[in-house]
């Protein structure tokens, strides 16, 4: 494998650096949209040789990435997570850390910390495990909230303060963690803030026979991670993302995003509804699902698609509706059937399915 992929916990910070290096990745645009879907096309066909009967997790996988954002994989233990999260990280060439999260994790080995240097008298910092492309947070929800707090920034911002300076992170830059359900035992849950920095949220799911059938048979002494080489470049990657953001979008499908957000704040069985952050989002990944499907504009179908993923995570529900069964993704299945879908879709899928709702 190309890829420099590095596994981090609280283990020593790498050599110091008076200031991580600026991204080298900021060069115009470099494919056009016949390459986009021959890279797009070659990550998702990698992907799928490493999770069998995953392809709609892969794609959604593939969407956050291209959209710029991070990503929060949910699920009971065992079912492929960090998995996902590797066979995307190992498709690109570019520096990968993975960090696993513990109780006793600091956020200084995330982040970085400034060490005294005895010979020349001054302070140097000595990057975390942030700095890299694309960091893999294995079980987030086992840190304390102290020492998730500290992808704050990073996730937002893509840069990391430590000690009044700031450091630019590379790009592209991918945050994809992974979390077992808050009733595990041993867990701390994302708070609000902290969830509402990734773009979507994607729950596996048990296999299906056929694929499960496939997994015995093909991962029982081989792990299907070593064949894995890289088939895009960062630099490759950051000029997807940059087409991407050419997508158009336009003015009746941006209403029709806001009505969805202002639906779920003024939702009766919500405490906390969908910032505007979330809307963003929300639409950047479906410019990406758009650029995915071949297609330089978004349908209300793109937004309809992804609303359960980009929004689910960031609802809170009234504790007196969540004792009567209601969750996230009833409201938000009840808010898209209710908000009229713009017309001039070719088939009208969006509409079917929210009324079917």
């Amino acid at each position: 494998m190309n890829a420099q992929e590095t596994f981090t916990a609280a283990s020593p910070a790498p050599a110091p650096v008076s200031q991580p290096p600026a991204s080298p990745f900021r060069a115009p645009r470099s494919v056009d949209s016949e390459h986009f879907a021959q890279l797009s096309q070659s990550i998702m066909a990698v992907m799928n040789t490493v999770i069998d009967g995953k392809e709609e997790a892969v794609k959604l996988a593939l969407t956050v990435m291209l959209a710029g954002g991070h990503l929060l994989l949910e699920d009971v233990p065992g079912v492929g997570k960090t998995l996902l999260a590797k066979a995307l990280a190992r498709t690109v060439d570019c520096s990968v850390n993975r960090i696993q999260f513990t109780p006793d994790l600091l956020p200084s080995d995330i982040t970085g910390v400034s060490i005294f240097n005895q010979s020349t008298q001054a302070f140097e910092f000595r990057p975390g495990a942030i700095f890299a492309n694309l960091v893999i947070g294995d079980e987030i929800n086992r840190a304390s909230a102290k020492t998730q707090s500290a992808l704050l920034e990073s996730m937002a911002e893509h840069q990391v303060s430590v000690d009044g300076t700031s450091y630019t992170l590379e790009e592209p830059f991918m945050v994809i963690a992974t979390q077992n359900p808050i009733e595990m035992e041993g867990t701390y849950p994302l708070p609000e803030a902290q969830r509402d920095r990734f773009m979507a949220r994607i729950s596996m799911g048990y296999p299906d026979t056929g694929a499960e059938l496939a997994m015995l048979e093909t991962h029982q002494s081989v792990n299907p991670l070593d064949s894995v080489q890289p088939v895009a470049s960062a630099q490759q990657v950051a000029a997807m993302i940059e087409l991407v953001t050419e997508v158009h979008v336009s003015a009746a499908v941006k209403a029709y995003t806001v009505n969805i957000g202002q639906a779920t704040r003024a939702h009766p069985d919500l405490r906390l509804g969908a910032s505007p952050r979330a809307l963003l989002q929300l639409l950047r990944a479906a410019k990406a699902a758009s650029a995915l499907a071949g297609r330089g504009f978004v349908l209300p179908d793109d937004i309809h698609h992804l609303a359960h993923h980009v929004l689910a995570h960031r609802l809170i529900v009234e504790r007196r509706a969540a004792s009567q069964g209601v969750t996230a993704a009833t409201v938000i299945a009840e808010v898209l059937a209710s908000i009229p879908v713009p017309g001039g879709m070719p088939d009208g899928r969006a509409a079917k399915d929210a009324r079917n709702r």
